[in-house]
Order: structure tokens, then sequence, then C-alpha cells
């Protein structure tokens, strides 16, 4: 099945404001604090912004994850549940590689799987905070990335 990167569109507000809000309900550890809307009204401002990039698999329109970018900042990275672990993470990642030489990021604490995902791409952790900065109040971990000069050569 291919796979096709292109920047997001306001139609795709509903679909990248339907995955986060499943991240949000389905995980244990996240506090339910936003509604079904709140997250398509949130994606639609980064789409805005054109900040989002989503990530179709199989038929036009198929949106299965979305990376949203602002310059050397990932704001957000997810994909739907059922298409984790087939290297869609990384696909999207790459892409915000190749548009800046520096990146950073930060995840939750909690957020185990996705600390192993950023380490096993290249991140480095630069600190970790008691979750004074974020609206959900949860201890979070900031990363780092810079190109090898290698990667920044190609």
């Amino acid at each position: 099945m291919s796979c096709v990167l292109r920047p997001a569109a306001p139609l795709d507000a509903s679909c990248i404001g339907d995955i986060l809000h499943r991240f949000e309900r389905d995980t244990a550890w996240m506090p339910k604090e936003h509604s079904a809307a709140e997250a398509i009204a949130f994606c639609d401002r980064m789409i805005a912004r054109g900040w989002v990039t989503v990530l179709e698999r199989g038929a036009p329109g198929d949106v299965v994850g979305f990376l949203a970018q602002d310059g050397a900042e990932v704001c957000a990275l997810y994909l739907r549940p059922d298409m984790c672990g087939q290297g869609l993470g990384r696909m999207l990642l790459d892409h915000a590689k190749r548009a800046s030489a520096e990146l950073r990021l930060w995840t939750f604490q909690a957020n185990t799987g996705a600390q192993r995902f950023y380490v096993r791409e290249g991140f480095v952790e630069v600190q970790r905070t008691d979750g004074h900065r974020n609206p959900e109040r949860l201890p979070d971990i900031e990363y780092h990335w810079r190109a090898t000069k290698r990667e920044a050569a190609a």
C-alpha cells in the first residue's frame, strides 16, 4: 500500500482532530480535558498556520497520521493506533528532519513508547520538568536532534 505525505488542507482537520482526540481518550494516563470538537478546532488552527503534514495511506483522504512543525519545533506527531509499528512515524519524522537541520520536541514522561521512538531516531534528552510548562500539568521531557554532517550534506 502506498503512502503519501502532503500539506494538510482545511478539510483534514476532522481526520487529524479525531486521531488527536482518540489518543487523549484512549490513553489511561492522559487527562480527559478536551472534547472531539475542541481537538478538531485545535487542529484547524495548526493547519491554518501551515504547520501540518498529513500521511495518507491507500486511497486519497485516508489520513492515518500527521506531524505539526513550527520551524524547528515538532509540535505534534500522531498516528492512528492501528498504524503504529509500521515505520509511518519515522516517515513523518524524516520529513521534519529534511525541513530543518535541528529539531526539538517535548513528550510526556508517561509516554515511554514515544521516548523509545525519539531516542531510536537520534534525539537526545535535554531536560525533564514537573509539568509546569504544559497545560496538562504532566511531567515531560524535552528532546533535541541535530543533523549529522552527512545528513546535512544530503
